[in-house]
């Protein structure tokens, strides 16, 4: 498949992808999250990391899943955001082939873009939000999905769903679309005991639109009315 390249280093699997995501926080509930779509399959396997009064992170381009499972364990630890993401980048050798985005549950974020990740690149930092993506057909993109993720007031999943359909509005990655994701952790949610909403799609020809409508089925499922 054009533009995917897999390999091994350090005995970890990485994937080159092209991404739009967001990662952030709801400073009313302190629920986190991570919302992402790509062009290539599985995306919700290896981009998205939130854990529950922790934090959330994107990991993506030359994806390394170890900065979400490392980078979760640094910010439990008390680590801020932004130091957290420098220890992980220092010992990280090709560091510039990687594009990662965090925000802790104090709402502080932090973020980096190599410079070796695809062209259009960047990140954009918001109110609570961190956009990112590389491969993108403009940066209209991911000023598009912030502005739609400050732009509302209802739940964290529900403007993160928001975001990521303006980002696919906007153009998206520039090489299509295939699968997407949405992982928000919210201790509101069905009781105590489902407190991790995971949903992902793979495959698929319009994989936003179809997050949406499964987005939408669970709501009515969970009797969820946040």
């Amino acid at each position: 498949m054009a533009g995917v390249k897999l390999s091994r280093e350090d005995g970890v699997s990485k994937l080159q992808e092209g991404t739009f995501s967001l990662v952030a926080r709801c400073p009313r509930t302190s629920a986190l999250g991570v919302c992402v779509s790509t062009a290539i399959p599985a995306v919700g396997s290896v981009v998205p990391h939130v854990e529950l009064g922790v934090g959330a992170i994107a990991t993506q381009a030359y994806t390394n899943i170890l900065y979400g499972v490392n980078g979760l364990k640094l910010l439990k630890e008390g680590l801020p955001p932004k130091s957290c993401l420098e220890k992980l980048l220092k010992e990280d050798p090709q560091r510039e082939l990687r594009q990662v985005a965090i925000v802790d549950k104090h709402g502080r974020r932090a973020a980096f873009t190599g410079r070796e990740t695809s062209e259009w690149k960047g990140h954009v930092i918001g109110e609570d939000c961190v956009a990112a993506g590389n491969t993108l057909t403009s940066a209209r993109v991911l000023e598009a999905m912030v502005e739609a993720f400050e732009g509302s007031e209802v739940w964290l999943a529900d403007r993160l769903i928001r975001s990521l359909e303006a980002g696919e509005e906007t153009g998206g990655d520039k090489r299509g679309r295939m699968s997407s994701a949405l992982v928000v952790a919210d201790e509101r949610m069905i009781l105590e005991t489902r407190p991790l909403l995971s949903l992902r799609v793979d495959l698929h020809t319009e994989p936003v639109k179809e997050l949406r409508r499964i987005f939408e089925a669970y709501k009515e499922w969970a009797g969820i009315t946040l």
